[in-house]
């Protein structure tokens, strides 16, 4: 049997809850999500908890926020003008790429839209979430060429065609 480890795929089915519980997310109702062992496709505290796993495994693997997305930070969310997102409709929980002024691009995520203003803040939505996850490894396979090349998982197997 193949073992999840560096230049494999995997394929995983999961369901994401928080500390109370509650669904965050899930695959259950599509396809299992690909993902290439390695190449932080995944948080790395679920990474590191399917390594060396193999198909028809069932894991729980608990992540604290430094292994997710980051400890929330103190940061106040901006107010952007809604004419600011020139074509694009912004939602909440949407992530948006914005500049500093170095010209350093930055990951920001909406909180709250109003009919003219945008919040936006520089912390994940699950910033400061410890994520539970429940996952069924449902196969595990070689990484192609040009999946090594990408970075990522290609859908099916992995071959463009």
């Amino acid at each position: 049997m193949t073992a999840i480890g560096p230049k494999k795929v995997a394929l995983i089915h999961y369901i994401l809850t928080d500390d109370d519980g509650g669904t965050i997310d899930s695959s259950r109702n599509s396809d299992p999500m690909p993902y290439l062992h390695g190449e932080g496709n995944i948080v790395p505290g679920l990474e590191a908890g399917l390594a060396g796993k193999v198909a028809g495994d069932r894991v729980k693997v608990v992540v604290a926020p430094e292994d997710g997305y980051g400890p929330k930070t103190a940061a106040k969310a901006q107010a952007i003008p809604l004419a600011a997102f020139e074509g694009a409709t912004p939602k909440k929980g949407m992530p948006v790429t914005a500049e500093d002024d170095d010209g350093n691009s930055m990951q920001l995520w909406v909180v709250d839209v109003t009919d003219s203003e945008v919040m936006i803040t520089p912390n994940h939505p699950l910033a400061g979430v410890t994520l539970h996850f429940e996952v069924e490894i449902m196969e595990v396979r070689d990484a192609t060429d040009s999946e090594l090349e990408h970075g990522h998982a290609h859908p099916g197997d992995g071959h463009h065609h």
